[in-house]
């Protein structure tokens, strides 16, 4: 299927590794031209190349640094020549207790998966509007609709960033311009952050790793993790001329984990 994308510019954050790398990679095959962000610079700079290998038709810039921060967020702005795709993603704050958690920690997680990703909107879907193309596409998080105990600071951030979105998708200014705003859940996904999670579950529990991990896809229906490259192709098919009529809405990518019927 052809998405009617080839040509676009795409802003891909967290693109690095794992499922903002998934994405980068599924709009790269698309002929999406690509600014790519992330902390480290040296994988960062490693994922333009593989990307560009990829598909060297398109243009692939890369802007290290951590996208919280006001400078860098412009200047990964400053390197798009316009932002027709966005595609909001940030590494989720730690687990714990909130007996533990400070004002701080609240702050710190609010602003990296909430107030970021607003930010961000907020300087791109106007200029979209007069374009009349736009796709945002927010990586939240399956404890969105199934909230995770331990993920306490990640469940309300990000419930917050899924408030948000849910009134801006509506407004007619711009659903009636072809710019749509979703959000991208994901369950259990074959990533390095998925990997630190089972091996740290391994060390608390006295188990090994592979029980921990059949423990894990017990409760997955598939009986598998899902992998990045069909997450970043649901991501990139959001992002097309096709999917215009979709809007605000949560979808969750989780191997039918969630035992809910709504």
């Amino acid at each position: 299927m052809d998405l009617h994308i080839s040509g676009r510019w795409a802003v891909v954050c967290a693109a690095s590794k794992g499922l903002g790398k998934g994405c980068a990679r599924a709009l790269a095959s698309e002929g999406v031209n690509l600014v790519i962000n992330a902390r480290s610079a040296d994988a960062l700079e490693a994922t333009a190349q593989e990307l560009k290998a990829l598909n060297d038709q398109i243009s692939v810039v890369a802007v290290a640094g951590d996208i919280g921060r006001e400078k860098v967020r412009a200047e990964v702005l400053d390197a798009c020549p316009q932002v027709d795709i966005l595609v909001n993603n940030n590494g989720g704050p730690p687990p714990g207790d909130f007996r533990d958690w400070t004002r701080e920690d609240w702050i710190k997680a609010v602003d990296a998966n909430m107030l970021t990703p607003i930010e961000l909107i907020k300087a791109t879907v106007d200029a979209m509007a007069k374009r009349g193309f736009g796709r945002v596409v927010n990586i939240t998080s399956g404890a969105v609709k199934a909230p995770i105990e331990v993920l306490g600071l990640s469940n309300g951030a990000r419930s917050g960033l899924t408030g948000f979105v849910a009134g801006l998708a509506r407004q007619p200014q711009l659903a009636s311009s072809n710019v749509t705003i979703n959000n991208l859940l994901p369950g259990p996904f074959d990533t390095e952050r998925l990997s630190h999670a089972l091996n740290a579950e391994a060390t608390v529990s006295g188990s090994t790793l592979e029980k921990v991990t059949q423990a894990r896809l017990q409760g997955i229906p598939a009986r598998r993790f899902g992998t990045a490259d069909e997450f970043g192709a649901f991501c990139a098919f959001l992002c097309s001329q096709h999917a215009g009529f979709m809007t605000g809405q949560n979808i969750l990518l989780d191997g039918g984990g969630y035992p809910g019927t709504y």
